[in-house]
Parts: structure tokens; sequence; C-alpha cells
């Protein structure tokens, strides 16, 4: 971070451009990257604590599962619909109300009294989390100079990170010894939380001029928006085929105790938090480069697991790899919001509905290859083929994008 003030690329209610210190762009990220670690927390500790919830609603785990997939719904539907809708709301007042609905949402989660009511509030608090993200990294971006916008909102993504390593495992254990319904209500205090760190952070600031519903929507108008989209809803699959089917692998294919299994999700905690870091800063010097350059890795390094998926150590590393993959996260999302122009609220967001359509398409295929008798560690060769489609789809985005320039 550079000793100079940043300035708020949102103008300010006067119309001037806002200067900001370094102390407070960093509270602002700060503030942002808390909001991350929320969401990120519940959204992941649900799997771990599964078994109690269809134990508290007397229904099978496949059945308590669906509220994974009400959650991911809500995400996918939501970041489109919100961005849109709220284009002529400044961005303090759209993150407030986000956080709102998702602090709100989780408390009300805990409360549930039926499984039916239980679904639809995942539902509801998955409605803001795609559009929160997106407009949160705008704000990262808008407060950082050209050349470093790319780790600006890679600190941001840095809560979702974190909350894989740290957040997650907390709630599951405190749902485990307590009631997953503390769970919920520890997730909603740290929306609660985000929603006061915003509230006195970060400064207030001025609609575009020109929004509205019709500019945000002229994003679905650009062959580039579509095919960045595609790029992360088919190119990171893999890294979900594999991550599904995770604790299966460890103990069925590479024969390691179930003990171990926590293990293994640590170490692919930490290469989520080593790729947002290192990728974000790559992004910075080539933000093409980063994105072609970490399919190709996938391609590779998924190939290697299914090879190698008996043996314990190459697991644990192609896991901790498998994690490095999010590197191009940071990357994908600064592209989303180059390629959109002037409708980048809506782009940001909708990059959030890809990653969620990645993770039901790699847990899909990867449960077909199982299902078909190819044993799990055979996950990687899905993985492997995501990705390589996904690059491909990049390469004749890159091309395009060439053409049109000359």
């Amino acid at each position: 971070m550079t000793n100079a003030p940043a300035s708020l690329a949102h103008d300010c209610p006067d119309g001037q451009a806002l200067r900001l210190t370094p102390l407070s762009v960093a509270l602002i990220e700060l503030a942002l990257a808390v909001g991350g670690f929320g969401i990120g927390t519940g959204e992941f500790a649900i799997m771990g604590l599964l078994p109690n919830v269809a134990a508290t609603y007397d229904v099978s785990i496949p059945q308590a599962g669906h509220v994974i997939s009400a959650y991911a719904l809500g995400v996918v539907i939501g970041a489109p619909i919100i961005a849109a809708l709220a284009a002529k709301l400044p961005r303090k007042t759209l993150l407030l109300l986000l956080m709102s609905l998702f602090a709100l949402g989780n408390a009300l989660s805990a409360l549930a009294p039926q499984f039916g009511s239980f679904t639809l509030l995942r539902f509801i608090t998955g409605l803001p989390h795609g559009a929160y993200f997106g407009v949160a990294a705008l704000v990262a971006a808008s407060m950082a100079p050209p050349h470093r916008r790319a780790r600006a909102v890679g600190r941001v993504m840095l809560g979702l990170t974190i909350a894989t390593l740290v957040g997650t495992p907390i709630a599951t254990f405190l749902g485990q010894i307590m009631s997953w319904r503390a769970a919920f209500l520890m997730v909603a205090g740290v929306g609660a939380l985000t929603v006061a760190l915003i509230a006195i952070y970060l400064p207030k600031d001025k609609v575009a001029e020109g929004a509205s519903i019709r500019r945000e929507l002229s994003a679905f108008a650009r062959l580039q928006v579509w095919l960045s989209f595609a790029v992360a809803a088919i190119g990171f699959g893999g890294m979900f085929s594999i991550f599904s089917y995770i604790a299966k692998t460890t103990t069925d294919t590479a024969g390691l105790p179930v003990s171990m299994v926590a293990v293994v999700l640590t170490l692919f905690g930490i290469g989520m938090n080593v790729g947002n870091v290192v990728g974000s800063r790559m992004a910075d010097y080539s933000l093409k480069g980063t994105i072609g350059g970490m399919l190709a890795f996938n391609v590779a390094m998924m190939t290697v697991f299914s090879l190698t998926a008996h043996n314990p150590v190459m697991l644990c590393v192609c896991v901790f790899l498998t994690g490095c993959g999010f590197a191009a996260c940071p990357a994908v999302q600064t592209r989303l919001m180059d390629v959109a122009a002037d409708a980048q609220t809506l782009a940001a967001a909708t990059n959030h509905s890809a990653f969620n359509i990645a993770n039901a398409l790699g847990a899909w295929l990867g449960g077909l290859v199982i299902a078909g008798g190819y044993g799990y560690g055979a996950t990687g060769y899905v993985g492997a083929v995501l990705s390589a489609l996904g690059l491909a789809v990049f390469l004749v985005s890159v091309a395009l994008e060439q053409r049109d320039r000359r």
C-alpha cells in the first residue's frame, strides 16, 4: 500500500473525489473482508453440521443437503437481480442493506421451527451473497491505483478464504458442542459487526451519473462478459469436483484414517489463502496471464491428482495445490469489471453466481464419474477436463478481444 492518499471513485455528496488516507483504506478493506468472512463461514459451516440439522428436523442427511442447494440457488439468482434493481442506490447503502439481510437471514435460520422454513431461509440468506462480494470488490478497486486493483480485490476476498481455514472449523465446533443453531447465531453476529464497521468506516458516496437498471443490464449485451462468466462457471468447476468428495478420497482411495480428513481440509484452506494472496499480485502484473496460466496449471495438477490419489503424500500436496487454484479468482473478478464497461456492478456480482454454478457442475460431474465405478480419485480427471474447457473459452475470449482492437 502506498503512502499517498487514495481516492474513492464514487463521488462524495458534494461531487468532489473523496481523498482517503492509507489507514482509512485499510479500515474499509477490513470492514469489507469481515463481511466476506461471515459469508464464507455461513456458506461452508453447514456442510459439517448436516447430521445435526437432519437429527433436529428428523430428515435424512441427503434431504438435509437440500439446504446447501437452496443457498447456492439464492446466490445464483440474487446476484444479478439485486445488482440490477439496486443500480440507483449508493454503494454504501447497498452494502449495509445486503449485510443486514444476510445477518437477519442467519439469525432467523437459527430459530426456524420446521425444515421447510429453514430451507426457505437459507435461500433468502444466499440472495445477498454475490451482490455483496461484487460491490465490495468495486469499492476496493476504486480506492486502489490501476496497477494494484487486483490486490485490493484480493484483500477483500481474504475474508472468504480465511473463513475456510478458521471460521468454518470454529462454527462447526460450536455447532457440535452446543447446537447447530448457535453456529448460525455466531454468523449472524459477524454480519451485524460488518454492518457496524461499514457504517463507521465507509464514507457516504453518491450514485454514479446515468446509473440505471437498463445500464446495468447492458452488461448482458457484451459477449466478453458472457465469455468471462463461462470461464468461471466451467473452468473452476474442477476445484469443486475434487473438494466435494475429498473426505472419501482421503479415506477410501489414499487409505488414511478419518482423523486425517480435517488435516487435508486444512491444507485446502491454506492453499486457498496462499492462492488468493499470490494470485492477486500476479494479476496486477498480468491479468490475462494469471487467468490463462492458472487454468493450464489446473489441467496438469488435477491430472496428477488422479494419477497419484492413492499416495497419501501426493494427495496432500495435490489438495494444497488445488486450493491454490483460487489464485485466479481476483483476476477473473477484475477482468469482469473491465469488460463490463459502465455496467460493473452487475458483472462483478454475477462472478459469484458463476462460481456457484461451477460448484454445482463440478460436484455433479464428479458424482457421475464416481457412480460410474471409476473411483473417487477420478474426480481429478473431471477437474482437468473442466479446466481445459475453461482455458479454451478464455483463449477464444482473448482472440476476439484482440480482433476487435485491430
